[in-house]
């Protein structure tokens, strides 16, 4: 097996992985026992592994899957941009790689187990997991890898393989942006590093009860986006609890196939927007710069950083990336009645130019849309939608009517928020 992983070239293993760790336990040339207590060390990561994505059946299958998918090189890279079929030497490389996978997929490790006397990996090669809450597995990738497993364990060459490989690197591309519909930022040594975000919310734009208009108008502008026709940066804002959030994660969970990947970002990380540009330029996907509840006082100045990367800076924002945000504020900054005297305690003498500066930031999202607060009618009607989705049937009309105005006042006021805690409520004990 060592043999095999050793001459790849282009899907290269990396000494540190699993897969070598594996495959160093099955070649070792050492004492049985020692032999055999690494096998077992590398039997324990896998089931480790297989724990966190939820796989099943065969996890070496798995884990060989998950390499191909997520092993980010010059073909796959390629692929993710250019989704014609590649000619030339690069095809010799590729089939080349795809027979030793081939191989690989059906290694036989009786010859080993035999002589080590011991079953693990006929164990992990018929593997019966423990069902989990999906909340508790990385579903996504595991979903995926299952999928494509299959598919390539029935795939009769090398060739077979890749065909496989390619329809998939076709729709999704490779590595982590492949897998997965949200992210969020993390500073490291090298600038800055995009991590998955694992347990979205399967929230829908169905889910939002009203505020057609809003969601329409934010549909069009990504679906103008994903096309490759110019769109704009959007700002949603208005009454807490309206659903501008929740319009955000449903057109991520929406236009996930069609490309669309959300990554979310904090106004005390904005200095990395420029480190995260350059990170992005190169993927072909339409992202989304995701900043929830974005505001700003007087004494803050992080909103010069997102300026700049919005209009402004030389470095133009690549078409690939649009900013949605939200925000309680429709200028974001915090405006005082000093911004419009004539003079004011600083001795700021040109006015209007430092409510400019506070209103520019706004002014560089192309679309805003309102999201008010409901009017009693359209609160009814939320709270109705949500307990027919709830099923919650204990209740006639005019008493859930009753209980959702008494709640309304207790709990903040009129919202689709206020409504969606409502039903939470009622549903977690009996009438």
């Amino acid at each position: 097996m060592l043999n095999l992983l050793e001459n790849l070239i282009l899907y290269r293993v990396d000494s540190d992985s699993l897969i070598m760790k594996i495959a160093e336990a099955v070649s070792a040339d050492i004492d049985r026992d020692k032999q055999r207590a690494q096998c077992y060390e590398a039997i324990k990561e896998l089931l480790e592994t297989a724990t966190h994505y939820g796989w099943n059946h065969n996890l070496w299958q798995c884990l060989l899957t998950y390499h191909l998918l997520y092993d980010e090189n010059s073909y796959t890279l390629s692929k993710e941009r250019v989704k014609d079929d590649f000619d030339g030497s690069i095809q010799a490389f590729l089939l080349h790689d795809m027979e030793l996978f081939h191989q690989l997929f059906h290694y036989d490790f009786s010859v080993v187990e035999q002589r080590l006397n011991i079953d693990c990996f006929g164990i992990v090669c018929e593997y019966q997991a423990v069902k989990k809450r999906k909340e508790l597995v990385d579903d996504m990738t595991g979903t995926k890898i299952t999928e494509v497993k299959q598919k390539l364990a029935e795939a009769e060459s090398g060739k077979a393989m890749l065909d496989v490989v390619n329809q998939f690197y076709e729709v999704y591309g490779c590595g982590k942006f492949a897998f997965h519909k949200a992210f969020r930022l993390q500073e490291s040594a090298d600038g800055v590093e995009v991590i998955p975000i694992t347990n979205m919310a399967k929230i829908t734009l169905n889910d939002l009860i009203g505020y057609e208009a809003q969601k329409q108008e934010l549909i069009e502008n990504t679906e103008a986006f994903l096309r490759g026709f110019h769109a704009n940066n959007v700002l949603l804002y208005g009454e807490s609890g309206t659903g501008k959030s929740t319009s955000i994660k449903g057109i991520a969970n929406q236009y996930y196939e069609q490309g669309l990947r959300l990554i979310e970002i904090h106004k005390h990380q904005f200095h990395l927007l420029n480190a995260l540009m350059q990170k992005l330029k190169s993927r072909n996907y339409g992202f989304i710069i995701y900043m929830d509840d974005l505001s700003f006082e007087e004494h803050e100045i992080e909103y010069k950083y997102l300026k700049a990367v919005i209009e402004g800076g030389l470095e133009m924002k690549p078409k690939h990336v649009l900013i949605y945000a939200t925000s309680n504020r429709r200028h974001l900054i915090k405006e005082t009645w000093r911004d419009r005297n004539d003079v004011n305690e600083e001795q700021d003498l040109h006015i209007s130019e430092t409510m400019s500066e506070k209103l520019s930031l706004a002014a560089r999202f192309g679309i805003s849309i309102y999201y008010g607060r409901p009017s009693n009618q359209e609160y009814q009607n939320i709270v109705r939608k949500l307990a027919e989705a709830a099923n919650l049937t204990a209740y006639s009309e005019q008493e859930l009517w009753q209980k959702a105005t008494a709640w309304e006042l207790r709990h903040g006021g009129v919202s689709g928020r206020c409504a969606r805690q409502l039903i939470d409520h009622l549903t977690s004990k009996p009438k």
